[in-house]
């Protein structure tokens, strides 16, 4: 793999370089072009994620849930790279988890065969958590991407502490840090999660590297939503897609299809709304469930939704459409396993309730979209000709927002 020379700006601060520092002038600063070049993944949604394909020397680090498919994400993109004929690409898996048979072993049933021997030669594996043992052999080695599984079972022996605490976390990510930008070699982190969810470890750690990603979805469910948190070298606003499969992770480019294939259109409590993950409008299906409550205080439940806005709109509803939903019980789903936080969801949600309510199905050629405010109004969202467009792209010829009808109880009314 050809190496790119690192500018004039990396080279006066190296590892364990004692140097003063030096001041650089912009017109000092040379193929900046070049320094920024994009590998790429061989997997769309990945690159639609992180910019356009991975930027050598950049430290990335992906977390999420256990088993959610983090390291599987990665073996598939280090097959993808391996079976790239046009650039021999090397790749260093170092294995804090896991042992070079077990990887090997999935690398085989992601492929579907083992790999050919010319390019298995191309994967090297390091079964080490001293972070400077590993740090030594990059260094000799000089591969062309490196995969560290995961940060959290790596330490240093100049710090006292155990692997996985939070000084052993920040130095040896600041170490790993320190060797991407000098040899201009991409690295990839994998990091755990905590029980709420976030990455283990200081905020710092996420300070510290130049990309942040997370992988979540239902573990029990097929899909996968790839976010980026952060991102120097593009947009935080993009979502790529996977559904889980017997090989692995496969790509969904056309979300709203799959999310879609099994909606109950004439079925009372259910609404269609285009949602937007990143700049990619997503059409999903809001279900509601309204039935008599048998306890003193009505229930309150979703599942992709958020429950404070549930309780907010089933409020909206009683107060200014009439709705009796004080002794109803509420359960609100969004099929798929998908999870809106997005206003414009509001409309559609406040629908399927009130269908569901007055047992009375909603139009099969309509989709919801809006902000439902406290005093009743419906407002508009942003890029509505953007996500009108994905809808009837869909069959969906009807989407109803703020421009369509000013108050909700204007449309609750409809139904009969």
């Amino acid at each position: 793999m050809e190496t790119i020379a690192p500018t004039s700006f990396s080279t006066k601060y190296t590892i364990g370089s004692s140097r003063p520092a030096q001041a650089v002038t912009l017109s000092e600063l040379k193929h900046l072009d070049r320094l920024f070049v994009r590998i790429p993944s061989g997997m769309e949604e990945f690159d639609r994620v992180v910019g356009g394909g991975i930027v050598l020397g950049s430290v990335n680090l992906i977390g999420g849930e256990p088993g959610i498919g983090k390291s599987t994400l990665l073996t598939q993109i280090v097959i993808n790279l391996l079976k790239d004929t046009s650039k021999e690409y090397e790749i260093m898996y170092i294995c804090g988890e896991e042992s070079p048979e077990q990887i090997a072993l999935r690398i085989k049933r992601m492929s579907g065969t083992a790999l050919p021997q010319a390019v298995a030669k191309r994967l090297e594996f390091v079964t080490s958590i001293d972070a400077d043992a590993c740090i030594g052999v990059i260094q000799s080695k000089k591969p062309g991407m490196v995969i560290v599984d995961s940060i959290q079972s790596m330490q240093t022996s100049d710090l006292t502490g155990t692997a996985g605490s939070v000084g052993q976390l920040k130095e040896c990510t600041q170490r790993f840090t320190r060797i991407a930008k000098s040899m201009n070699i991409p690295v990839f982190l994998v990091g755990h999660v905590t029980k709420d969810g976030v990455i283990a470890g200081p905020k710092v750690l996420e300070h510290i590297v130049d990309t942040v990603l997370e992988l979540s979805g239902e573990r029990s469910g097929f899909f996968r939503l790839l976010r980026s948190v952060k991102n120097r070298f593009g947009a935080t606003d993009e979502v790529g897609v996977f559904e889980t499969v017997e090989t692995g992770l496969r790509e969904v480019k056309n979300p709203s299809a799959v999310f879609l294939q099994e909606s109950s259109r004439d079925v009372p409590g259910s609404a269609i709304v285009p949602v937007l993950e990143g700049t990619r409008p997503v059409l999903v299906e809001i279900q509601a469930l309204v039935v008599p409550s048998q306890l003193a205080m009505p229930r309150r439940v979703g599942r992709g939704i958020a429950l404070p806005r549930i309780q907010l709109l089933a409020a909206v509803l009683q107060k200014h459409c009439g709705l009796p939903l004080g002794t109803q019980d509420i359960f609100v789903n969004v099929a798929g396993g998908f999870v809106v936080n997005e206003p414009g969801a509001d409309l559609a949600i406040a629908m399927a309730i009130a269908s569901s309510c007055k047992n009375i199905p909603l139009p099969k050629d309509a989709a919801y979209v809006g902000e439902i405010g406290l005093l009743g109004e419906v407002r508009s969202v942003g890029m509505g000709e953007k996500r009108a467009k994905e809808a009837r792209r869909l069959g969906y010829t009807r989407v109803i927002s703020g421009k369509q009808v000013r108050r909700i109880r204007e449309l609750v009314n409809t139904l009969k």
